[in-house]
This record gives C-alpha cells, sequence and structure tokens, in this order.
C-alpha cells in the first residue's frame, strides 16, 4: 500500500469502523423488534402438585411419552444420551436407560409394551422393552430422526427424519424398515389420525401439513397453512377433527380442520413453540416453548381458546399430559432446588 493511500485508509477508519457499529446495532434491532413477542400474560390455570429431582445434569431434554395405565413417563435426555423412566403416581425416578445416541424423540405403546427412541446421533431408531429397559432391536432411519408416531392399524412406527426430509417406517415389533416416505422438504413432527387412516406430517421447509396413505406411504394432499413461518409441533384432536400445528418461526399455533383440510383459526403462544399436548377428557391443549413459557388453551366449538398463558421456567419446551389424572409434566434443566427435575401440575378446579 502506498504511504498517500495508507494515510488516507488511518484517516477514514473511525468513520468506517462507525458506520460499521450503527449498521451492526440497527440490524439487531430490527431483528429484537421482527421477532415474535410473548402474548399477554394470563394466569395459568395449574398449581404445583409435586417435583421429581432428575439425574443427570441439567442439559437438554427433549420429548416425553406417558403410559396412562402404569403412570410410567419416559423422558428424552437429549444431552445425557440417555432416557429417564419416572414412576408420576409414586413420585420417583425407576431407572435410567443409558446409550441412546443424542435422543429426541420417544413414544411408549403400551399394547406392545415397547418405547421406541430415536438415537440422532446414529440416525437410527431404538426399541426398548418397556418392562425392563433393555433394547431390544434397532433400526435404521433418515437424517437427523426427531418425532415419533404409531400407525395402531398396520402395527408401525414413523420417524420423521428432519433433515432428511423422509419419514422412516418401521415394523413395530421386528424392527424391519418397510418404506420410505418422501415429503420434499425438512420435516417437523407427525402424526396419526386413526379416523381418517392417514398419516400426517409437519413440512416445515413448505409451510404445509401433507397428508399421506400409510399403506402407499404416498403424499395424498398438502394442506397450506397460511400465517404460519415453520411449522414443527403438531398434535390431533381425532375425535373433534382437529389438528393443532405449532409454528415457531413465529409463534403462531394455527388449527386446521381435518374434514375441511383447511386453516379454521389461530392464535398467538409462547415464543419458539415445540412440543404440544391434547387432553382429550378436558378438551384441553398445552403448547410448551422454548422460552419456557407455557400456553393453555381449551377447545370449545372446533377452537382453542387461551386460557391461561404465562412463564413456567427456563427451558421448559417439553409437555406430557397424562389423561386420567389430567395432571401435566415438564422436565426442566433446573427446579426448584437448581436440580434438573420433573415439574408437576394439575389443573386449579
Amino acid at each position: 500500500m502506498r504511504p498517500s493511500t495508507a494515510q488516507s485508509w488511518r484517516r477514514w477508519w473511525p468513520l468506517v469502523a462507525l458506520g460499521a457499529l450503527v449498521v451492526a446495532i440497527v440490524v439487531v434491532a430490527a431483528m429484537a423488534y421482527l421477532r415474535p413477542k410473548p402474548p399477554p400474560a394470563v394466569a395459568l390455570p395449574l398449581r404445583a402438585a409435586g417435583e421429581v429431582e432428575l439425574p443427570g445434569g441439567g442439559s437438554r431434554f427433549d420429548y416425553a411419552s406417558l403410559d396412562p395405565d402404569r403412570g410410567l413417563l419416559f423422558v428424552a435426555h437429549l444431552g445425557a444420551s440417555e432416557v429417564i423412566e419416572v414412576d408420576v403416581r409414586a413420585s420417583r425416578v425407576v431407572r435410567v436407560i443409558p446409550d441412546v445416541s443424542q435422543v429426541h424423540g420417544v413414544l411408549v405403546v403400551p399394547a406392545l409394551h415397547r418405547v421406541y427412541a430415536t438415537a440422532t446421533g446414529r440416525n437410527e431408531m431404538v426399541m426398548l422393552d418397556e418392562g425392563t429397559g433393555q433394547a431390544v432391536g434397532e433400526a435404521p432411519t433418515g437424517d437427523y430422526p426427531d418425532g415419533l408416531a404409531y400407525d395402531s392399524r398396520r402395527n408401525a412406527v414413523w420417524t420423521t427424519n428432519e433433515r432428511g426430509g423422509t419419514e422412516t417406517v418401521i415394523d413395530a415389533v421386528t424392527g424391519t424398515v418397510r418404506g420410505t416416505a418422501m415429503l420434499g422438504g425438512e420435516v417437523g413432527n407427525v402424526a396419526y389420525d386413526p379416523v381418517s387412516d392417514r398419516m400426517l406430517v409437519d413440512v416445515q421447509a413448505r409451510n404445509e401439513l401433507a397428508s399421506l396413505d400409510p399403506s402407499t406411504l404416498a403424499v395424498t394432499r398438502r394442506i397450506a397453512l397460511p400465517g404460519c413461518d415453520h411449522d414443527h409441533g403438531l398434535v390431533l384432536a381425532p375425535a373433534q377433527r382437529l389438528a393443532f400445528v405449532a409454528c415457531d418461526g413465529n409463534a403462531r399455533l394455527l388449527t386446521v380442520a381435518l374434514e375441511s383440510e383447511a386453516v379454521s383459526g389461530t392464535a398467538d403462544v409462547g415464543r419458539d413453540p415445540d412440543v404440544l399436548a391434547y387432553d382429550l377428557g378436558m378438551s384441553r391443549l398445552y403448547v410448551a416453548a422454548e422460552s419456557g413459557w407455557l400456553t393453555v388453551l381449551d377447545v370449545r366449538d372446533g377452537q382453542p381458546v387461551v386460557i391461561g398463558s404465562g412463564f413456567l421456567a427456563t427451558d421448559a419446551h417439553v409437555v406430557a399430559v397424562d389423561p386420567v389424572s389430567h395432571h401435566s409434566y415438564y422436565p426442566v434443566p433446573a427446579g426448584t432446588t437448581g436440580s434438573p427435575a420433573l415439574l408437576d401440575r394439575e389443573p386449579v378446579p
């Protein structure tokens, strides 16, 4: 660099740096402004009913699945690559099932006495004996398996391969891979509708809900989700012919009428909604968010109405509900003592 050029650069450098700083501040401010804000706080219709200290460090938990007949809750401790089994009736940890690499999804099927878990670190689904916790088989999946669903009519487990944009269909007893469904983009959660005998899958890359024939694994319908950014969470109310979809990009909950296959309502929920749970007996929907915000909605005349919305706990993005007791459960990295814990909440009368 010539001396004159260097001198000129030194002269202008402070202004260039100041300009870059101003641009950075504007960008950060714009992102903060555009980021979804939490909805107005409304007292949660819940009260503390107990707390179970969980083993291991306070690393990330993911999905949870409950066997309501036995009162056993299976929690995916993703950060520790283990599944934690909790007796929610006795409020104690039954066992820790290790070596489920980066476990995300977990699903108990009481009729088969089996627990299924996605070992995301190995791109596998692991099958566990519900009574002993022993691994009884595994099956290869697509890239980054996450959520799970059970097709009771065909005795098949579906794994959502988020990055792969596919669903792997696996025999629930033998672990044999029956086939792969192609969705055409990154996918979110999957659920089985026993009324229409269809699988529903969030295609979060396309902001749509795909309906598939579980016999042919073909997409038969793509339901547009206007107003949704990145649909990830999904739960069904089959008897009411409703699907609830959580859009984590813009903190919206969409209601889809399954008969008309169209969005019939929207609601604001906590930032970064993740796991949903539906209590059929109370017609009550729970939406747990990465932000620790919980939204509770009652379904009235086919539409969910917010009855409670507020911060529950840091990283309380997982929820499971007991259809018998109507208690809801939330694994969190830090409970009241600062250790990992399972929070137990019961409805306020």
